[in-house]
């Protein structure tokens, strides 16, 4: 099973992925915690059906030390006991920011003052750019069907 496409050989994805690669790397140096940024990225991935950032986001916080109940949790992260009232709060923001259609309104404005207790404007700018770039890296692999499985930790780095 391949992809649909090869992004990494075609030199309009080339021109176009890197700006948000690089994006998503510039958010690796915010002050917004490694932990949370992996999370966002793992439980929008869940809910986009992403397979390829999954296996890539789950591995990679792994090696970076995350706890496989805490990776196993995410889903589940309401009834979980082993996730902050921070990483909760960017949980919630992530879901809304991912599912805007299914709301009329799109994020709650309560979803926004809960993780605004947490996080200072820098982190929630950070956090806000999060939720897109994984929902734009999402949607491009969901499309293209990038298979999951074969990723390494820090293959991309």
């Amino acid at each position: 099973m391949g992809a649909r496409v090869n992004m990494f050989g075609s030199p309009i994805a080339g021109k176009t992925w890197k700006h948000i690669i690089a994006a998503n790397k510039a958010l690796a140096d915010s002050s917004l915690p490694a932990a949370t940024q992996e999370l966002v990225k793992i439980r929008a991935s869940q809910i986009n059906g992403c397979g390829g950032c999954l296996d890539m986001h789950t591995k990679d916080a792994a090696a970076a030390g995350e706890t496989s109940t805490r990776l196993n949790l995410v889903a589940a992260w309401r009834e979980a006991t082993v996730f902050t009232e921070a990483e909760r709060a960017a949980l919630e923001l992530a879901e809304q920011g991912t599912r805007i259609a299914d709301a009329a309104g799109g994020v709650t404005d309560e979803a926004w003052a809960n993780a605004a207790k947490y996080y200072d404007e820098e982190q929630l700018t950070a956090l806000v750019s999060q939720i897109a770039l994984i929902n734009a890296f999402n949607r491009g692999n969901v499309i293209i069907q990038q298979p999951a499985g074969g990723y390494r930790p820090g293959q991309f780095a």
